[in-house]
């Protein structure tokens, strides 16, 4: 039988640290408590403003601003109402027509006095124009019918989003996939918003799932049409070397822009609608002072550090491209069949630093043209 060790005591350094064992329970870290104190009267609470808050430069704060000053306030649908230019011009087409009729009935009744064939010849002719005409008005009131049709339903989105209506935000639903019913790029958003319409949804919320179900790709594609056609505009501004080219083309692509995003939201507009959507989009920005440009902008543009490294042409450039981004916005708007509440809007702010960007390196490019 060995004999047993006696216990014993070691002594260990001071730097020496002991691995806590598997068994032992872990110990929280204490946290010291403050003592209790009281406020001094003197503490008085300031309020910061909102730049010192998010700690953006004053330049960034500047441009920020001057972007929402270009940016277009939101179309605010307008009614129907019965007006004397529209009497006016209907009467005048219907005795217009009246007389092309008379005229016509006249021309065959001599081209058969002289010959039975060249009657008849005039005969199939009209006929064929009279097929011509109704085809063209029929698609023309197709076109108006569509646009109405838009505008109708921004309207009633608009109420329904007020009201909180939920039967109305199902009505609405239906015109929507109605609407896009042909369109095989949205048919995961007409499932989406088809599910959601077996649901018991508020009619506000309703409506901002639409949204964001049919209208997030289409606000992208739109985004990407209207930062193309204003870098085009911008482009062209800065290399044309007379102002009549550039008023041509900014004309040109401007009624290009427009008929597109119509296309895209589903409006497919004929000629006349066409005419009376860019009426629309033109009205608006003159209503609202949004399309008055001049040298104040120039001289905002330049002050604000924007334009101030470009040649004074490619600074025209840049704001004749954030005129064409404006008139974009404004169109997206009154071609959009819902109001913006759960989507983004976008702003001119959205596409001024691309533009500068683009036109920064652009600008190499422009000098040696102009110098050939």
């Amino acid at each position: 039988m060995t004999k047993r060790r006696k216990p014993r005591a070691f002594d260990l350094p001071d730097d020496t640290t002991i691995a806590p064992s598997a068994e032992a329970p872990k110990q929280e870290p204490t946290v010291k408590k403050r003592k209790p104190r009281t406020a001094t009267p003197e503490a008085v609470l300031v309020a910061t403003p909102d730049e010192a808050a998010q700690r953006l430069p004053p330049q960034i704060a500047q441009d920020m601003k001057l972007a929402e000053e270009l940016t277009p306030p939101v179309a605010i649908p307008k009614h129907r109402r019965f007006g004397w230019g529209k009497l006016f011009l209907t009467a005048l087409g219907a005795l217009i027509s009246l007389a092309i009729g008379l005229w016509v009935d006249q021309l065959i009744r001599d081209l058969f006095a002289r010959q039975d064939w060249l009657g008849w010849l005039a005969v199939a002719l009209t006929g064929l124009l009279f097929f011509a005409a109704l085809a063209v008005t029929i698609r023309e009131l197709w076109g108006l019918r569509r646009m109405a049709r838009i505008d109708d339903l921004r309207g009633e989105a608009l109420v329904a989003i007020e009201t909180d209506d939920a039967k109305a935000a199902k009505t609405i639903g239906q015109k929507l996939l109605k609407l896009y019913n042909d369109r095989a790029d949205m048919k995961s958003g007409r499932d989406k918003l088809s599910a959601h319409l077996n649901e018991i949804i508020d009619g506000a919320d309703l409506v901002q799932l639409a949204e964001r179900d049919l209208m997030t790709g289409l606000d992208a594609k739109a985004t990407k049409l209207v930062m193309a056609s204003a870098k085009r505009v911008s482009f062209v501004t800065a290399v044309s070397p007379r102002a009549l080219i550039d008023v041509g083309y900014v004309l040109v692509e401007n009624t290009r822009l427009i008929r597109a995003l119509a296309d895209l939201y589903g409006g497919r507009p004929g000629t006349l609608s066409f005419w009376r959507l860019a009426r629309n989009v033109v009205g608006h920005l003159a209503v609202t002072g949004s399309i008055a440009i001049g040298d104040g902008l120039v001289q905002q543009l330049v002050g604000h550090g924007i334009a101030a490294k470009l040649s004074s042409r490619l600074g025209e450039g840049v704001v004749n491209g954030l005129l064409t981004a404006r008139i974009g916005i404004s169109a997206i708007d009154i071609c959009r069949p819902l109001p913006f509440s759960a989507k983004y809007r976008p702003t001119v702010g959205d596409f001024m630093g691309e533009l500068t960007r683009f036109t920064q390196q652009d600008e190499p490019s422009g000098r040696t043209e102009a110098k050939r």
